[in-house]
């Protein structure tokens, strides 16, 4: 519901609260005093592009605000949610600026957002009959929504939609499948050839170190024999060897350790030297004895490691990318022998989500056709009411090729305001007054099953008078049961049906036109319902008439 709207240095607008409240508001005063700028104040909530002109002269920015209570709106509460943003105490406080240089902002409960965030909130709390431009009914998409709410088979089509994301899905997956497999096939020869070239290398895990260290060994044979005997001889072999001197030495130790012996652990240590001596010499000439001169092995050797740096160029750059890409062109291949079964499966799904979809929609589009017959009829008995006596009104449900996340068909509402012509959409109604008319009709019967809380009523007025504007007063306030209805008036017959009466008023001080705003009670409502029958307002005649449509005369 909107409590609050505040305007500022818009067009004539100095500064303007309007406070609505629960039930019907009228909104009246003389032409020209500046209702219709409050109307477009209120669209620019709703949406409507920003525009400089609206700037009031002399004013570097025009700003409009609302706040609404949103308490119960899970819908809202979600989509603030997703957008990082919340409610605090139930308010939602939207707000729009224009400023005179061109640029304008938007704020949502005081943070900076856009004005398309503040447009989609504002009209899913608001619906404003006059403009067409503003009005969420016109959509096709909305009056699907509201026929659905009026046919009451909200989980139906809820189910609708997920066997349809559920059918997307395995279209997508099917269609992913078959895109693979055609990539797959025109590469199919170069991941063979990719695959057979790999796996024909014979590649080994740890294989290129052990060849390098291998072919190191070969390519220095020689120094690798001659140091080692030279080791050999000198550790072991030779009659002057290290072992020799060692052996020598330990004699010496032995007659020290006789003589002291407090040294006999010295002995331990001359004795683990000469054995570590001993067999490092040996161990030097049985590797020197293993040292070959293989020249056709280093050939080999040499050709298997610029195979693999080949393969590395191509597939590298180490030889686990060579085998990864061997593994993925092995998996690219197999999808190709593997999807025939892959496929069968997919279309079984598809073929299981498809059913289910039309299924669902059949019966959706059998409870539209039974609510469709039932509204269209409903309305045709309220409009005549309204001052449309040879108006016709029908809901299309005109087929689409195939069943979507909407259903089968697509709804729309048609009219004609006139005998003798044939029903067109609601969008195409020319009188900014009829087609309020017809959107009265509609929420008069859908006002249980509308979400929309409240609803703004411009023009509605336009080409009426006498008994068919007390019904249409009467239609205002049996909606305003269920919704804040706040209506634009030039009758009294509308006007003094309202639970509120504000009135707009115009003036020139300081050669400044200036617009203000307040609400009537007692004599003053009676004054300005009396100004508005058009005689003498301060004649008695006209007040007591006054008194008389308040039902206080």
């Amino acid at each position: 519901m909107l409590i609050e709207l505040r305007i500022e240095n818009f067009a004539v607008i100095e500064g303007l609260s309007v406070r609505l409240d629960r039930g019907l508001n009228v909104l009246t005063g003389e032409t020209g005093a500046g209702k219709s700028i409050i109307v477009g104040a209120l669209s620019l909530l709703l949406g409507e592009r920003a525009s400089v002109e609206a700037v009031r002269t002399g004013a570097d920015r025009a700003v409009v605000e609302g706040v609404f209570d949103i308490a119960g709106r899970e819908d809202i509460l979600r989509l603030l949610h997703e957008q990082g943003l919340e409610a605090e105490d139930g308010l939602l406080i939207l707000r729009r600026e224009v400023a005179a240089e061109g640029r304008n902002r938007a704020w949502v409960n005081g943070s900076s957002s856009t004005a398309g965030l503040v447009g989609a909130l504002g009209s899913r709390l608001v619906d404003l009959h006059g403009q067409h431009e503003h009005q969420a009914l016109l959509r096709v998409e909305a009056q699907r929504e509201i026929l659905d709410a009026y046919a009451g088979h909200s989980e139906t089509v809820t189910a609708l939609a997920a066997a349809h994301g559920v059918l997307r899905e395995a279209r997508a997956a099917l269609d992913g499948l078959e895109a693979r497999r055609r990539e797959v096939e025109q590469r199919a020869d170069f991941l063979r050839f990719q695959l057979q070239e790999i796996e024909a290398a014979g590649i080994e895990a740890g294989e290129e170190a052990k060849l390098e260290e291998e072919s190191r060994r070969l390519e220095h044979a020689e120094d690798l024999a001659t140091l080692s005997n030279r080791l050999h001889q000198a550790l072991y072999e030779s009659e002057r060897s290290v072992s020799v001197s060692l052996g020598e030495l330990r004699r010496d130790l032995d007659a020290l350790i006789r003589i002291d012996p407090s040294q006999d652990s010295a002995r331990e240590m001359l004795e683990a030297a000469y054995y570590n001596v001993e067999e490092l010499g040996r161990r030097m000439g049985d590797y020197a004895s293993r040292i070959e001169h293989d020249p056709a092995r280093l050939d080999v050797i040499q050709r298997r490691r610029d195979l693999l740096y080949r393969l590395k160029n191509k597939y590298g750059p180490e030889l686990e990318d060579v085998l990864e890409t061997a593994g993925r062109a092995a998996a690219e291949l197999e999808l190709l022998d593997g999807s025939g079964f892959e496929r069968k499966s997919l279309e079984r799904r598809e073929a299981d989500a498809r059913a289910e979809l039309e299924r669902l929609a059949a019966e959706v589009t059998s409870k539209r056709r039974e609510a469709a017959e039932r509204l269209a009829g409903e309305v045709m008995r309220v409009l005549p009411e309204l001052g449309l006596k040879g108006a016709r009104f029908t809901v299309a449900l005109d087929p689409l090729p195939e069943a979507g996340p909407a259903g089968a068909e697509r709804v729309e509402f048609l009219v004609a305001v006139n005998a003798g012509f044939d029903p067109k959409p609601l969008a195409r109604v020319a009188s900014g007054g009829e087609l309020s008319r017809v959107m009265l009709a509609l929420k008069t019967i859908l006002a249980r099953v509308d979400h929309v809380a409240t609803l703004v009523f411009d023009e509605i007025d336009a080409g009426i008078g006498g008994r068919v504007a007390v019904q249409v007063g009467g239609k205002l306030r049996e909606v305003a049961d269920h919704h804040q209805v706040f209506a634009i008036t030039h009758l009294p017959q509308i006007a003094s049906r309202a639970d509120h009466h504000l009135l707009v008023q115009k003036s020139n001080a300081a050669a400044v036109t200036t617009t203000s705003l307040d609400e009537l009670r007692g004599e003053d409502r009676v004054r300005e319902l009396a100004r508005m029958l058009g005689g003498d307002p301060e004649s008695d005649t006209s007040l007591d008439h006054a008194r008389e449509l308040l039902g206080t005369g």
